[in-house]
């Protein structure tokens, strides 16, 4: 069995969207109280309040307050459980602190049960909500597990339902040489595979940031509270709308790509956050989300039935010749193809990398020898200045 969501567009009705509304606002206080009364539980007593607990007590909250019961009360359960799941996380994972939810950030609230679907209507029945017109861009067969409807900054409503299908993983083949790709991640190109293969970065927030600092200086000229300032904010968040949905489409079709087309895939691990605090390089990282592509590829990676390798982020360089393993230490980030003296090697500096990727992670499986694989650790390299050039 295999779990898939499925995100479709919802057209609600005036009054639909005053019920989305209530439930945004009544999950959202409940999220907040919850978070609240655990916090003030710990600080008295010591003591962790489950999330059985906290939903006996909600039942005397709702007594108390006549206008939640005017929302899904498998809602508020759902926001009480998500919180319990992120202080799981927190102390399990150490993922963060729970924050309290704002009005003004993205809302959204669950449905386990009570949702029916009406292909030939195009419409999804909510609990409490009722018929809600929907646009499917596809269909699906399985057995829905939890739906959530999620407004975004922009008013649009969208709904996401996980299903559980019948469809199973395919069998992953095994791991050859020959069927085998290195990709090595920059910000110049946003991959560079090993067999020379160069994808461009779009760059889609570069492209349309000049236009959005015009927006934003119109947007902060308004009257503050006025419903003109509302609407030139409006403009900017659409514009980080359209960047977004055009970098999602960009990863998507990327990644979809190379699984396809590989049955085997190579990747260093980065360190994104660490790279994100050099000020000159935290906008272009952020604006080519390496992230959420290596994301991408793991888990199409098991629904395709691909390999995934990674390797440690100072395991391979572009100053080592991916022919005879000799290191060019004089090497500078502003040359980007050089000669190797040892062999008389010509490296482009990007593609030589992601040679040295894949056969570094092809010697970790034991697929080749360590003398075939020519490649030498980071040892006398200081690692802030290799994961910074490694990065370009």
């Amino acid at each position: 069995m295999r779990q898939v969501s499925y995100k479709y567009r919802l057209y609600p009705k005036p009054k639909q969207e005053i019920l989305f509304a209530k439930h945004f606002g009544c999950v959202r206080f409940i999220y907040n109280w919850g978070l609240e009364t655990k916090i003030k539980k710990y600080q008295a007593e010591k003591k962790s309040f489950n999330f059985f607990a906290t939903c006996n007590l909600m039942k005397q909250k709702k007594s108390e307050l006549i206008w939640l019961k005017e929302v899904n009360a498998q809602s508020l359960q759902m926001s009480l459980k998500n919180l319990d799941n992120a202080f799981t996380r927190f102390f399990r994972e150490k993922k963060g602190f729970p924050k309290f939810k704002k009005k003004n950030n993205r809302q959204s609230f669950s449905c386990p049960q009570g949702i029916k679907i009406n292909w030939n209507n195009s419409t999804i029945t909510l609990p409490k909500i009722g018929e809600v017109k929907t646009v499917f861009s596809r269909k699906f067969e399985g057995k829905i597990k939890t739906c959530t409807v999620s407004k975004t900054p922009t008013n649009k409503y969208f709904i996401s339902i996980l299903v559980e299908t019948p469809e199973q993983n395919k069998q992953k083949p095994k791991i050859k040489e020959k069927t085998a790709v290195g990709i090595d991640l920059g910000i110049k190109h946003f991959a560079t595979l090993s067999n020379g293969t160069k994808i461009e970065n779009p760059k889609y927030l570069s492209k349309l940031e000049q236009r959005m600092k015009i927006l934003q200086r119109r947007a902060f000229k308004k009257k503050k509270g006025s419903n003109n300032r509302k609407k030139a904010f409006l403009k900017v968040t659409r514009y980080h709308e359209k960047i977004a949905n055009q970098r999602d489409d960009f990863l998507h079709k990327l990644s979809t790509k190379l699984i396809r087309e590989n049955q085997t895939i190579c990747l260093e691990t980065l360190n994104v956050a660490g790279m994100m605090k050099n000020h000159c390089l935290a906008k272009s990282i952020s604006d080519v989300c390496w992230s959420r592509f290596m994301t991408f590829l793991k888990y199409k990676a098991e629904w395709y039935g691909s390999n995934i390798l990674q390797i440690g982020r100072f395991e391979a360089s572009s100053k080592t010749c991916s022919n005879c393993g000799s290191i060019k230490r004089d090497l500078e980030l502003k040359d980007r193809n050089w000669t190797c003296k040892e062999c008389d090697t010509s490296h482009d500096r990007d593609v030589n990398a992601a040679i040295n990727i894949k056969k570094m992670a092809l010697q970790k499986q034991n697929l080749i020898s360590p003398t075939d694989c020519g490649v030498v650790l980071l040892e006398s390299l200081p690692l802030g200045r290799a994961v910074k050039e490694e990065s370009l």
